[in-house]
């Protein structure tokens, strides 16, 4: 009895998870070698950009490693915690509607149950400065890799720049 309950909390957090991304799914702008793997699948290190579906005009970029091998090539690779991010203005910024400090953007999964990227989003606002995070997590002991990114929120074109803080939800 206690191994079908297991499987049932595994099936719900797993459900839960699937529901939870806020951001539509990556673009792969390209993946990198870096562990050669003779007939199989190399490790490497993949680089996607998502948009903040919130905030117009703000484009992110993260790399992850991705592991290949046999465990890589049918799915059930543990990935490794490691992650950079790089946000940019790349356009007039315009806000979709409010927001909480440190609210989740996007999420996706890296392993078959345990693990999981995010990027979550916050604002500084007396610097009118908008704060992206990305870390893994590990639904048994957590993970403390991460990375951080800000984009000063600048007037673009004829436009003048919206306060950050004018969009936090209070």
């Amino acid at each position: 009895m206690p191994f079908s309950r297991l499987a049932v909390l595994f099936c719900a957090l797993a459900l839960l998870g699937a529901g939870a991304a806020r951001a539509e799914q990556p673009d792969l702008i390209f993946k990198k070698s870096t562990v050669w793997k003779f007939l199989l699948p190399d490790d490497k290190l993949a680089t996607y950009a998502i948009d903040d579906p919130l905030v117009e005009g703000i484009a992110c970029h993260y790399t992850v490693p991705e592991k290949g091998g046999v465990a890589g090539l049918v799915g059930v690779a543990e990935e490794l915690s490691n992650a950079s991010l790089a946000c940019r203005q790349i356009g007039p910024i315009r806000f979709q509607g409010k927001f909480e400090q440190g609210e989740e953007m996007f999420e996706q999964r890296r392993s078959l149950f345990f693990k999981r990227v995010r990027i979550v989003r916050g604002c500084d606002a007396k610097r009118n400065v908008l704060v992206y995070l990305i870390y893994t997590d590990k639904l048994i002991d957590g993970s403390p890799e991460n990375s951080t990114s800000t984009v000063a929120i600048t007037p673009w074109g004829g436009d003048g720049a919206p306060r950050c803080a004018d969009f936090l939800k209070r």
